[in-house]
C-alpha cells in the first residue's frame, strides 16, 4: 500500500487497503482459531508446559478443522496473489502502477524488484504456516484426538471473512 502511494497510485493502494483487510483478518482469525483448538487439546491434557502457539506443536489439522482449515487456504491464496482471488486484483494493480512508474524514470527499478520480492516471500511463509499446520504429520499425538473445530462464534466469522476475501 505504501508502495502504490510512493509511486502515485492512490486507488491502488485504497483497493488493497479494502482488500488486504479482509484476508489479513481472516489470516489472524483463523490462527486464533487454531491456538484456542490448541490450548483446549492441552488443558485437557493437563500439559501447561506446552506452547498453543508453537507451530512445531501441530500438524495434520486439516481433518480436524476444516471450516479453519479452508477458510484459511482461501485468505492465504489472496494474499499470495493468486489469480481469481482478492489479493491478485489489488496487488496487480500495485505492481503494474510500479512498473509503470519505473518504466517512466529508470532510476526506480528497484521498487519494483521490491514490490515482486514482498510478494513472493509472502506467498513462501503463508504456504509454510499451511502446510506445517494443517498438512504435516500431528506432531503432538497425544493432543491430536482432542483438537476440534471452533465453536460457531469464532466459525461464523472466518466464513464470512474467507467469502469476503475470494470476492
Amino acid at each position: 500500500m505504501i508502495l502504490a502511494v510512493g509511486t502515485g497510485d492512490y486507488t491502488a493502494a485504497f483497493f488493497h487497503l479494502l482488500t488486504h483487510a479482509m484476508f489479513k483478518a481472516n489470516l489472524f482469525y483463523c490462527s486464533g482459531s487454531v491456538i484456542h483448538s490448541m490450548h483446549h487439546a492441552l488443558h485437557k491434557k493437563h500439559d501447561h508446559d506446552s506452547d498453543p502457539q508453537d507451530m512445531r506443536n501441530m500438524g495434520g489439522f486439516k481433518s480436524k478443522m476444516p471450516i479453519t482449515y479452508w477458510s484459511m487456504l482461501i485468505s492465504t491464496l489472496a494474499i499470495a496473489g493468486v489469480p481469481v482471488f482478492s489479493g491478485f486484483l489489488s496487488k496487480d494493480a500495485i505492481l503494474a502502477g510500479t512498473l509503470a512508474f519505473a518504466q517512466q524514470d529508470p532510476r526506480h527499478f528497484l521498487l519494483t524488484v521490491f514490490g515482486f520480492g514482498s510478494a513472493a516471500i509472502t506467498a513462501f511463509y503463508m504456504f509454510r504456516f499451511i502446510l506445517i499446520t494443517f498438512h504435516g504429520k500431528p506432531n503432538m499425538k497425544e493432543t491430536f484426538d482432542d483438537i476440534h473445530e471452533s465453536p460457531k462464534e469464532i466459525s461464523g466469522p472466518i466464513v464470512l471473512l474467507g467469502m469476503l476475501s475470494f470476492f
